[in-house]
């Protein structure tokens, strides 16, 4: 048979792989800090001191964009794994990727807590009870299951040392945070007696293994950047993530106040609503401390050539955390400051959430994002007399 160049042979179809999935290649589990981002827009506004008319229909509808995100991303990331499993082994021995897989947890937690916090007013309450469930039990399983295997791939596998410390080491300790947070709103709707103080009492367990596991890694991330300087350019707006475990703690010992009274026994259920205010307060302090010094690192990269990468979603999710706490502590306190701090990160929120958006679908657009990583340079060959 002769091969012309106008009669090629073509690939077998068995061999050839479909155009989608070469198109995620390089999709990694960084990709769900985009619904927890769109997420956090929709759930942390519900609660704003601050009546807009319309306003609630647009939160609504942000929730309903972060649950497309959420199936869009499960779907791509389900072909990521049935057609790439040396990337998506790769990503689970990088020890820069590994902690990623955290978002997994937090983004279907986020969506889950949206639908009953606003998307019930499209779905209906029983509908978005039974979603959020749903999602809520996946949810904290996969994080669950991430909080325990990436430390052991870093403690086995990725042998990492205390100068690599960054603030991505927390996102798969800080998951169930998250679900001690979302998870108390599904109290109501569980039968009285034991369902709901089990299912509270859980959420407080989770509370507690986050919050000591956080308390045991951030001491690195604190000593790595104070005697290592700041972190590499595309990698200073991971500082804010150090802002998640903080302001989902302080809004997770808020929800459980709010949830014990006719669930927890007397007088235990009054101490939930001392560790709301006695917690919360002290931590959102050293909340604002943080989130100046690295608005400065961030200000201080920004002037230095830092570009737009997917690590801008960092500023989203950590501060809407901000802004569910302090909501929980405006309502626990009654002061007006809270009050105005809480519409102040919100503000900051939208922002940073609005900035993210529009870099990604422009890079989805151009297909930067989704591109590999660019080749190597060849060397250049020595000089010889034919090349003088």
């Amino acid at each position: 048979m002769v091969v012309t160049a106008r009669s090629r042979p073509s690939l077998p179809r068995a061999t050839a792989r479909p155009a989608r999935a070469t198109a995620v290649r390089h999709l990694g589990p960084n990709w769900y800090a985009c619904v927890m981002g769109t997420a956090v827009v929709a759930g942390s506004g519900a609660a704003l001191p601050l009546r807009v008319p319309g306003l609630r229909t647009a939160l609504t509808a942000v929730w309903a964009l972060s649950l497309v995100l959420l199936v869009a991303l499960l779907a791509a990331r389900a072909l990521h794994w049935a057609h790439h499993r040396d990337r998506a082994r790769a990503h689970l021995l990088d020890p820069a990727t590994a902690p990623f897989y955290g978002c997994l947890s937090m983004a279907l937690l986020a969506v889950g807590g949206g639908a009953l916090t606003v998307g019930r007013d499209w779905t209906g309450t029983g509908p978005a009870v039974a979603l959020d469930a749903v999602l809520f039990t996946a949810g904290t399983a996969v994080g669950l299951v991430a909080a325990v295997a990436v430390p052991y791939l870093m403690a086995v596998r990725h042998r990492v040392t205390p100068e690599q410390a960054t603030p991505a080491w927390l996102l798969p300790l800080v998951a169930p945070m998250v679900s001690a947070a979302l998870g108390p709103h599904l109290v109501p709707h569980l039968p009285p007696g034991q369902p709901r103080l089990t299912l509270l009492l859980a959420c407080f367990a989770l509370f507690g293994l986050s919050l000591i596991a956080t308390l045991l890694m951030l001491p690195l991330v604190f000593a790595r950047l104070v005697a290592g300087g700041p972190p590499p350019l595309a990698l200073t707006p991971t500082l804010f993530l150090v802002l998640g475990p903080l302001g989902q703690s302080t809004t997770a010992v808020g929800a459980f106040a709010d949830a014990a009274p006719g669930v927890v026994p007397a007088p235990y259920d009054e101490g939930f609503g001392l560790l709301a205010v006695l917690y919360g307060v002290p931590v959102m302090g050293f909340a604002l401390l943080w989130l100046c010094l690295a608005g400065a690192l961030v200000v201080r990269a920004r002037r230095r050539g830092m570009r737009f990468s997917m690590t801008w979603w960092s500023f989203t999710f950590p501060v809407g955390t901000c802004v569910t706490g302090a909501e929980a502590l405006a309502r626990r306190t009654g002061l007006l400051a809270y009050d105005g701090l809480t519409l102040v990160l919100y503000a900051v929120l939208l922002a940073a959430w609005a900035t993210a958006a529009v870099h990604t679908v422009r890079g989805l657009v151009s297909g930067a994002l989704l591109a590999g990583p660019a080749p190597a340079r060849p060397a250049p060959r020595p000089a010889t007399d034919r090349t003088r």
